[in-house]
Parts: structure tokens; sequence; C-alpha cells
């Protein structure tokens, strides 16, 4: 079903309340199409028929992760952007994660078969993946759920490795796979893709749809679970789930896909890029996502604010109208940088990424005395951090070639005295300064040395 078909259904809605229940989020979440959310809908029916269902009680959705990294990525942030606003309209959201299909790999969208994983790196990434959407869904209700007075339905978090466990194979070839037509499967456009290649597609490659399809049946049996939201990747693996639970028993489902983030160039935004942004504060810190934002080109803001914040349409027209005014200002960024930030890493997290961006730009010393060594890795990129013995008598000259910010020592002496040497922010140009503890040495133990305008390095004093 395409975007267009949900422009004209937009007029038709009207609301209604959930079991007499007080929510002041639209339920019909079909109006997410407004921010950009939706792409297409699986089956194409009348749509009519999912507004009266949202409308008339709380439906159950599930969105599934597969744990081939021990974060989730940015890509994955606007998936969980969508299951909150399921959450905030009052429905009850689930998120999968995938400690059996994780072993597998999904073939979509992949040129070559993926590395095969340890199954105990696999438990890890699933502990590690399951604490980044804990930790997200948290933060929403912390900051951004203004209405306590009704409170959200907790979200559930699966493993889908439970009910394979004691599956036998016979069974599940013979229960599951005569609902699974070969030429349907055969069909989809991610399986064609790669039987087309030179690589080809192996048969475990192949079943990841079985399984994938088998999940949302158990989740339509425990939880009564009517909607799947996925990437638009997805969509055929989304198809065979829906195909399974149609035929096994006669209920109707419904899939809904969301647009990809893509990187520059169109590419995927995800983990096999080297550009990726990691929810996991262990691998992107808060100020790396928070500069992330920053960076947004003026006519990709108010996109992303749609996509990535939960400000009202109209809060979002006035913030980009003001920031055009002044663009130079990046008045939009920087809100869009501090509410994705404050989602993902909360207020500390927020603080750190505000506090690194003023070392970056203001070059205030005051900020600078407050930081570790790592904490300003994060902000100068490529810094390299030196240990360096603090003795009686250095000089300048002495410091710069112990941290090794010149190839040579006629380079030092050279680029010294033409002014191209700083410490902490402060031009030094007398190779035989005296280093001085409170001035050259913060009180933090750290000097932070610049060799002309980009290149860094932290000084730790032992």
């Amino acid at each position: 079903m395409s975007v267009w078909y949900l422009l004209r259904l937009c007029s038709t809605i009207k609301s209604a309340n959930f079991n007499k229940q007080r929510f002041y989020c639209s339920k019909n979440i079909l109006k997410l199409h407004e921010r950009g959310m939706y792409e297409n809908i699986f089956p194409n029916i009348s749509t009519n028929e999912i507004v009266e269902l949202l409308n008339k009680s709380p439906q159950c959705v599930y969105a599934g992760f597969d744990p081939t990294a021990d974060s989730l990525h940015i890509g994955n942030l606007l998936i969980l952007m969508n299951l909150l606003h399921w959450q905030r309209a009052g429905h009850q959201v689930i998120a999968l994660v995938g400690g059996a299909t994780g072993l597998i790999g999904d073939p979509s969208h992949r040129k070559s078969e993926r590395i095969e994983i340890e199954k105990c790196l696999i438990e890890e990434n699933v502990k590690s993946i399951m604490k980044n959407i804990e930790t997200i869904f948290t933060n929403h209700e912390n900051y951004f759920w203004k209405y306590k007075q009704e409170s959200l339905r907790p979200l559930i978090i699966v493993n889908n490795l439970n009910w394979y466990t004691d599956v036998n194979v016979i069974e599940f070839v013979r229960n599951i796979g005569k609902y699974l037509r070969m030429g349907t499967m055969l069909g989809r456009a991610s399986v064609q893709t790669r039987l087309n290649s030179d690589t080809g597609m192996s048969f475990t490659e192949f079943t990841y749809q079985v399984f994938q399809a088998y999940d949302w049946l158990q989740l339509m049996i425990k939880y009564n679970c009517c909607f799947q939201i996925g990437g638009s990747d997805q969509m055929g693996n989304i198809m065979s789930g829906y195909d399974l639970i149609a035929k096994s028993t006669r209920k109707q489902v419904y899939g809904i896909t969301i647009p990809l983030i893509t990187a520059e160039g169109g590419k995927k935004f995800g983990k096999s890029l080297m550009n990726a942004i990691w929810l996991s504060s262990m691998k992107s810190s808060s100020f790396q996502l928070y500069q992330y934002f920053i960076r947004t080109k003026d006519s990709d803001v108010k996109k992303l604010f749609k996509l990535f914040t939960f400000l009202s349409l109209d809060k979002i027209n006035e913030i980009v109208d003001e920031h055009m005014k002044n663009p130079e200002q990046r008045i939009a960024q920087k809100i869009l940088a501090q509410q994705v930030t404050l989602l993902v890493h909360g207020e500390e997290g927020l603080f750190a990424a505000k506090r690194a961006s003023a070392v970056l730009y203001d070059q205030s010393i005051e900020i600078l005395v407050k930081m570790n060594a790592s904490e300003l890795a994060d902000v100068f990129e490529a810094a390299t951090i030196v240990d360096v013995l603090s003795e009686p008598g250095l000089t300048v000259y002495n410091l710069a070639i112990k941290a090794k910010c010149f190839k040579s020592n006629d380079d030092a002496q050279r680029i010294i005295t033409a002014g191209g040497f700083y410490i902490n922010h402060k031009k030094i140009t007398n190779l035989n300064e005296a280093i001085v503890p409170g001035i050259h040495i913060l009180s933090n133990n750290i000097s932070l040395l610049r060799v002309g305008k980009k290149t860094y390095y932290i000084v730790r004093w032992q």
C-alpha cells in the first residue's frame, strides 16, 4: 500500500477512546505517515479496517532486532522511535531480540553471506541490545512522557531462542513448512538478488524468512500480536509471516515498513559501514551522537526532526522557520541533537555531550579542566594520548619532543617559533618557556597540545 493512499486516508480518521481511558496521542498510528515514518502496509486491503481496529482497542505490535553486534545503531533508532509512538498511543509494544535468528543471519540487502558468529558472542550481544532498548524506553518515560497520570503500557522484550530450544526439527518442518510455498519464497527480492549473484545463497540463509515468520506466529499465539514493523528491506520476511499466520490460524495480521536511514551515497546506515553511530555509550559517546545531528544539513533537518523527535509538526515548522532566518547559528540542529541525545543517553549523557562541544568550539579552559583524557579524545578525533613524566626544568621544546608532536627536532624548532604550536588553546612561540603547573599543566593533570589547525595530542602527566 502506497504512502499516497495513506495520505488520502487521513481525512477519514475519527478519534476514539481505548476502554474509556484518556490518552494524549493519536490512537491511529497510521498518522505517522505525516512524519515520513511509513512506506508500505501489507496486505493491500482497505485501511479503514486497520483504522477501526486501532480505534477499537489497544493493539500489539512488535519489531525484531538480530544481535549481530553488541549494540544497536542509529539506523535501528527509527524502529525504536516507531515503537515508542505506538506505546504513547496506548498500544502494547514488543521488542524481539533474535538469539536464534542471529545464529542464521538475515540475507536481506546483502551481497554475501554473513560471517558466522559464535553462540557465546550472540548471547552477550543479546544482553547488550536488550540493555540498549530498555535504556531508551526508560529515558523516554523519564524525559518525554509528560502525562504522568496516564501510565504507559510496559515494554515487553523477548528472546526468540526461548521457543526454539526444544523444537524438534522434523515436527517443525512438517507443521510449519507445509504452510509456506517454495515459489513465493524464491520470488522474494532479497532471495532473487542473491540467487543471481556470484556467491549464491546458502540453505541456511534461505530459511531465515521461515524462522522470522515463526517468530510472528509465536507472538500472535502468546500476545495476540497483529502488527509487525520493520525496515523497508524486511517486507519479504514480513510477508512470509503473514502467509504463515493467515494459513495456520486464519487470523488477520498486518505488516508495516518504514524507510531506511541511509548514509552519504545512499548506502544503508548500519554497523557494516565504518560511519555507524552506535546507541551504546561504550561504542559511540554521547558527544559523537550529538555531533552527528549537529552536522545535519539544513535540507535534511526538518525530515530528521519528524523522524527522531516527539515534537509536534507545528512546533517543528516553527523551529525550522526560525532557524532559516539565521542558519549559521544552527538553532534547529542544536535542538535536534539535544532531543536525540537525551533520548539515547539521558540527562547525564546530554550534559557530557554539550560540555564536550563547548571544548571543541568555545576553547574554554574552565571546561578543559573538568574532562579526562578519554573524554577529550572523543572531542578531538584522532588525537594521540601520551603519558609524560613531570620533571623540573621541562621546556615547551622538551614537551613537544617527548609527546612526539613532530617528525624531527628541526621541525619542532621551526613550527613552534613560527606560531604553529598551542598548549591548552594558547599559542606558544618560545622554545625555552618553562612548563608551569596551573598554566601549561591543568589541575586535572592534562595538557592539550595542538600542531597546526587539526592535529591534537593529549598529555597525561605522570
